[in-house]
């Protein structure tokens, strides 16, 4: 299969997805078939933020359209965030688009999780990954801490890296819905967010961008 990828959205979930799945085919011996385009990770938090749907649809439209002229076989968005606009998109897609929310969401029903926390955009948080985890008990931040969970994570993804005041409270922010919420594991709702997140990391985690690429990994060995 040859995968289809809107990258730049942001720049360091692009590499992330690129690295994890030239590696995940390496282990496997087998050959990676990918085409990246570029999108605009502004264009997308503007777009998230104001909730214009059909606008960022028609954006993914125009750059999976190259992913057609390069003769990709799927589209794959490198953001969880960016799954806002799916019930515009899919009508749209001129490809299959293997999901990030519903690949998650089956991770976590297989793995016997109920309680999830999540950190993410705003979108995403209070969507509980855009309907997916509704048969679940997600946590997410509260009032002003979830506000500014979104302000770090948004500015976070469109610079590619974190300062230092946005890691600490991010992971206080984490360790709140575990520790005082209840939450099983935190789950990274934003694909940026192992720019924070690592294996130095004290919490229970779940990397949804990892996830979704062993979905995709999957899909493509034996699609």
């Amino acid at each position: 299969m040859h995968i289809g990828m809107i990258g730049g959205i942001g720049p360091a979930a692009t590499v992330f997805y690129y690295q994890q799945l030239v590696d995940g085919f390496a282990r496997r011996s087998q050959a990676l078939h990918l085409t990246i385009v570029n999108s605009s990770a502004k264009t997308l938090t503007e777009n998230l933020a104001a909730g214009c749907s059909q606008e960022q649809a028609a954006e993914f439209l125009r750059v999976s359209q190259q992913l057609v002229g390069a003769g990709a076989d799927c589209v794959v968005i490198t953001s969880m965030g960016g799954h806002f606009c799916l019930p515009d998109f899919s009508p749209l897609s001129p490809l299959p688009i293997i999901e990030g929310p519903r690949s998650v969401r089956d991770h976590l029903l297989q793995a016997g999780i109920s309680k999830p926390g999540i950190l993410g955009t705003r979108k995403v948080m209070e969507s509980a990954l855009y309907g997916q985890l509704d048969e679940l008990e997600p946590v997410i931040p509260l009032g002003e801490e979830l506000e500014q969970a979104n302000r770090d994570y948004v500015d976070m993804a469109i610079a590619g890296v974190a300062t230092a005041d946005q890691r600490s409270r991010l992971l206080a922010a984490g360790e709140k819905l575990i520790r005082e919420q209840g939450a099983e594991v935190v789950l990274l709702g934003g694909t940026d967010l192992s720019i924070v997140y690592d294996e130095t990391t004290n919490i229970p985690f779940i990397d949804t961008a990892q996830v979704h690429v062993d979905a995709i990994i999957k899909e493509a060995l034996e699609g």
